[in-house]
This record gives C-alpha cells, sequence and structure tokens, in this order.
C-alpha cells in the first residue's frame, strides 16, 4: 500500500477514533519437467519466505532473499532497474514455466517496505505468496498459459516499480494479478472489474470448496494493479483479510467514520507490522484456493 495513501488515511483516521495510529521484453519461460511433480505447500513454507525477506533491513536485502529463494526453487530472477527523477530502484521478473508461445499470466507482488516496521504483511506476505505460486507453476505448469512472476520496488513511492514496467519494453500479459497484505484472514479479498469474470468465479468455488469467504469488486485500496489499469492492461489483485475488516477499511478510504480500526490498519506501517500478527494456516488455505482457482480459469481459457 502506497506510502502517500498511509499518510493520508492516518490523518482522515485521527479524525475517526481517539485511538491514535502509526505511521500510518517478451518473457521466455523456463523449461518444464516433462513428468512435473505435485507440490504440496505447507504453511511454514509461506512463513519461512516471510522470514527471509522481512528480515532484511532494506529494501536491496528484500529483493535479494527472494532471488536466493527463487534460485533455490530452479528460477532466474532478471534484474530491471529503473528510475524517475526523485527515485532508483529494480524490479525482478522471472519466467516460471509454459510454452513461449501461450499467452503470459504474470503474477506479481511489491517487496519494498516503509522504514517504520518490519514490513511483514506489507508486503513481504504478498511476496511469499507469489514465491510460493511460482514453485507450485514450476513443477506443475498450466496447460495453457505461461507463467512469469514479478516482484515490485517502490511501490511505496507511489507504485513505481510496477509502472515502470508498463511503461517500459515489456510484454503485456494476459492478465496481471498483484498480491499485497496477505497475512491472516478468513475472506479473499479480490478487486476485480466488472461482473463475472471468470476468475472471480472460479476462485469463488475455490473458496467455497476450502470454508473460506470472497468478496470481489471494484472498491479496493489502491496497489499495484493501478498502474497496469491506467495503461489499459488487464489486472486484478487479492488481499487477505477478516471479512469485518473490508467495510471499515473501504469507509476509511472514503472519508468515513467506522465503528472500529481494522486491524489491518493498526498493523500496516507501523511498529506492529511484525511476524507475530500472522496466521499461516489461514494463508495456507487461501494460497490453496488461489491455485485451484487459476487451474480452473487456464483449464477454461482454451
Amino acid at each position: 500500500m502506497p506510502e502517500h495513501t498511509r499518510h493520508t488515511m492516518r490523518m482522515i483516521a485521527s479524525l475517526c477514533t481517539l485511538l491514535a495510529l502509526s505511521a500510518c521484453s517478451s518473457l521466455e519461460p523456463r523449461p518444464s519437467s516433462s513428468t512435473p511433480a505435485p507440490v504440496i505447500a505447507t504453511a511454514s513454507a509461506w512463513h519461512d519466505d516471510v522470514v527471509r525477506i522481512s528480515n532484511g533491513s532494506d529494501n536491496t536485502q528484500r529483493r535479494e532473499a527472494i532471488v536466493h529463494l527463487l534460485s533455490a526453487a530452479g528460477i532466474d530472477a532478471i534484474e530491471h532497474p529503473f528510475a524517475t527523477e526523485r527515485h532508483a530502484g529494480t524490479n525482478l521478473v522471472a519466467p516460471v514455466s509454459g510454452d513461449t508461445i501461450s499467452p503470459l499470466l504474470l503474477l506479481g507482488a511489491h517487496f519494498d517496505k516503509v522504514d517504520v516496521g518490519d514490513g511483514v504483511t506489507d508486503n513481504a506476505s504478498g511476496s511469499a505468496v507469489v514465491l510460493e505460486l511460482a514453485r507450485r507453476f514450476r513443477q506443475s505448469p498450466l496447460q495453457h498459459h505461461r507463467v512469469a512472476v514479478a516482484f515490485w520496488d517502490l511501490e511505496e513511492k507511489g507504485l513505481l516499480g510496477a509502472n515502470a514496467y508498463v511503461t517500459g519494453d515489456n510484454e503485456k500479459p494476459a492478465l496481471y494479478v498483484n498480491f499485497d497484505i496477505f497475512g491472516w484472514g478468513d475472506t479473499l479479498w479480490m478487486m476485480v472489474q466488472g461482473s463475472g469474470h471468470p476468475l472471480a468465479l472460479a476462485t469463488d468455488a475455490a473458496a467455497q470448496a476450502r470454508g473460506i469467504g470472497l468478496s470481489a469488486g471494484e472498491k479496493y485500496p489502491p496497489t499495484d494493479h493501478l498502474a497496469f489499469h491506467k495503461a489499459g492492461w488487464p489486472a486484478v489483485s487479492f488481499s487477505l483479510l477478516d471479512a469485518d475488516e473490508i467495510e471499515p477499511l473501504l469507509q476509511v478510504f472514503s472519508r468515513g467514520k467506522p465503528a472500529r480500526m481494522p486491524k489491518v490498519m493498526e498493523v500496516i506501517h507501523s511498529q506492529n507490522d511484525r511476524l507475530d500478527q500472522l496466521a499461516p494456516d489461514q494463508v495456507e488455505t487461501a494460497i490453496d484456493a488461489v491455485e485451484a482457482a487459476f487451474r480452473a480459469w487456464d483449464a477454461g481459457r482454451r
């Protein structure tokens, strides 16, 4: 979630509550095995990735941790440096699996953090989801799509990394799927434009089968999917939260007055953004649902 947006929300929240909130290109795929083995993810694997990323003292070390984790999975990351008038950063893009002629499914998350806190929920959690999905699709590729993953730098400075990708000489994906804030919760929150999106329908079925909820719609906080939308590129975004956090969070963004501040607003961009806030078992269930949704969506895109 961008730093300037969080700052605005802190000002809004201060008017709403007596509680003080804290500083608020074509991609060529790697060859895949002809007999891919299924991947059984564990909550500890996702959690271990979050630990590795959030242990980085700065964005460079966080990026290096992701490069190492991708390499351990047999996936080579390509660095994409970029610069604006005020900032310089480096994105990572990594082909995962699929035939060159297949349309591209791009999964992504930002890895950078603000100065305060450990950047665990925002957004080592989302980066670790993308890493886990990369492992799964590396070993058991989709039938009709190539898969690549991207890790964006400087989202907190205004979606700069994602914007650098869409404005550079890079391939337009058939769909970009973003992950931001994915540390606990009973409900997948999906930003999707329009009703009846095939991936939303597949996600609803997969979530129901696993006993978790889905809240899908256009109302959603600003994050890297917006850079794709502004370029006219198809994109959706996922978060994982408790169902009772979504409406209060939307009220904050619309300058309303929620009856209580949602947990996520008390965690991100603060000293509370620590590992002890996470619920790995809930995240494991949500990752399983998202993977199943991708596979059902892919199977229907012949």
